[in-house]
């Protein structure tokens, strides 16, 4: 996998309370594509434009729309850092018509659910989420739900398992703690 590429996967899993990540193990196989992959990937979280309670209830979105476990099971914890609650991460598998959600979530789920069936978002859905994203925003929606449909359907394809989550070593926790800081700050 190479040293780089091992210090960045055992990294991510100190973050996650885990081993390196399955995905990143896995991906990290064909080096070429893994870095670039990853790079693009931070660019959308953590450090799109969207808040991160945004981000994360899309992404949970995606992964229960698309059936995928590992994906659902690693945001379920960068959701609640995000101040997502349970309640909220139950109404994620609902949808866009759960009592819990404000107007400006139930249009970034029904965004997320037209997209996943339709590969396109209504007139209807664009002008609610005019009225609550920014020009940067509504282009990285999109991009964000694609980018989490093709982390699923290659998981999937995969058969990449969940991570197994460990005691925390101290470097571990030192790692989250900045990674909840910074997700704090975005949010």
């Amino acid at each position: 996998m190479g040293l780089v590429n091992t210090a960045i996967t055992g990294a991510l899993g100190a973050a996650a309370g885990t081993g390196p990540p399955n995905l990143f193990t896995t991906l990290a196989r064909h080096r070429r594509m893994f870095r670039p992959w990853l790079m693009f990937a931070g660019t959308l979280m953590p450090g799109g434009t969207l808040p991160r309670r945004d981000t994360e209830l899309v992404i949970l979105r995606v992964a229960h729309l698309c059936g995928c476990a590992y994906e659902w099971q690693h945001h379920v914890k960068l959701a609640r850092q995000s101040g997502i609650t349970n309640a909220e991460i139950e109404a994620v598998a609902v949808g866009p018509s759960a009592q819990a959600w404000t107007p400006r979530h139930r249009s970034l789920l029904t965004a997320v659910d037209e997209l996943h069936h339709d590969r396109s978002i209504t007139s209807g859905t664009w002008q609610q989420l005019r009225g609550c994203l920014d020009e940067r925003q509504l282009i990285e929606l999109p991009m964000l739900v694609g980018h989490y449909e093709m982390v699923a359907m290659t998981i999937n394809a995969l058969g990449i398992q969940p991570d197994t989550p460990r005691r925390p070593t101290g470097l571990a926790r030192v790692v989250q703690a900045v990674s909840a800081r910074f997700t704090r700050r975005s949010a």
